[in-house]
């Protein structure tokens, strides 16, 4: 990551382009957010083996108790490819659909521009 902005410590920024990103919504079956969340742990566990994903976001949808979002975006069109034929992936999408309502919804996007707390980058994340 570079750093875009000279003399701000407190930020740390990187141009992205190329990459492509995908938004993912997960509706759990009723009452099933915690297995789907379990599932989506063991595949964040195993990113490592997927270098050309860059960044990884799991989020839960403040109004609905059963939606999981994901955001996660990959160095290029290959590196999607890469990650939608790596055995995590592969497992994970066997795994899941068990716990799912609905098909998960896709929107893609090209990344841009990012931006994080230094801090952000110095805390240990698991």
């Amino acid at each position: 990551m570079t750093d875009e902005s000279a003399g701000d410590d407190q930020m740390r920024g990187a141009l992205l382009p190329g990459r492509v990103g995908l938004f993912v919504r997960l509706s759990a079956n009723p009452g099933g957010r915690t297995g789907l969340l379990d599932a989506l742990h063991r595949y964040a566990d195993r990113l490592a083996s997927e270098p050309n994903t860059e960044a990884f976001v799991i989020a839960l949808d403040p109004d609905d108790e059963d939606v999981v979002w994901l955001y996660e975006w990959f160095t290029d069109e290959a590196g999607l490819e890469a990650h939608r034929l790596s055995e995590p992936f592969t497992e994970l999408v066997t795994e899941i659909p068990e716990l799912l309502a609905a098909p998960p919804g896709l929107l893609r996007i090209d990344p841009l521009r990012l931006h994080l707390q230094t801090a952000m980058l110095d805390d240990t994340v698991v």
